[in-house]
């Protein structure tokens, strides 16, 4: 059985809702044991056991969200060279923007030479005030069945050998 590996971060609850959709579509592939882990509890090992992989990230301050640039600079190096053209792709929660994160995540994907399935997601809530940034997210149904569609692909993809 093929392992999809979902890492995501969350501050307001988008990211985790967008990343929670993408389980969901990728559990309906039962030829797919889906793993879903917030970044900071993500390591070595479950990227090197995982044939694809899904991150999600909130955009702050036009990069990836911290802990997601933490969870890449713990895995970069030992990952280096032994994952090499697995499938990948990433969804970005953000307030009006999301091609700084997206970009950044596609460097660093391209560096450990993933193969990216689908053009970055990058889902927008409007949020510009600092009391809209900070506030508790609720994602939009049709955002999250965006997500949800990417995770069932991707599954797809994996249990079907596509990539």
């Amino acid at each position: 059985m093929k392992t999809l590996l979902i890492v995501y971060h969350s501050m307001t609850g988008a990211a985790e809702q967008l990343a929670a959709a993408a389980a969901q579509g990728a559990r309906d592939e039962p030829a797919v044991d889906t793993k879903v882990l917030r970044a900071a509890r993500a390591g070595v090992e479950d990227v090197l056991a995982a044939q694809g992989y899904l991150f999600a990230t909130p955009e702050n301050l036009a990069t990836m969200a911290g802990q997601m640039k933490d969870f890449f600079d713990r895995v970069y190096y030992p990952v280096l060279e032994r994952i090499n053209g697995r499938p990948y792709a990433a969804i970005i929660a953000a307030g009006t923007d999301g091609t700084g994160a997206a970009r950044q995540l596609q460097r660093i994907a391209t560096g450990l030479r993933l193969r990216e399935i689908a053009e970055p997601l990058v889902l927008r809530n409007g949020a510009q005030t600092p009391e809209a940034i900070l506030a508790r997210k609720i994602v939009p149904p049709g955002d999250l069945a965006q997500a949800r569609d990417l995770g069932a692909a991707l599954a797809a993809g994996l249990a079907n050998g596509i990539f």
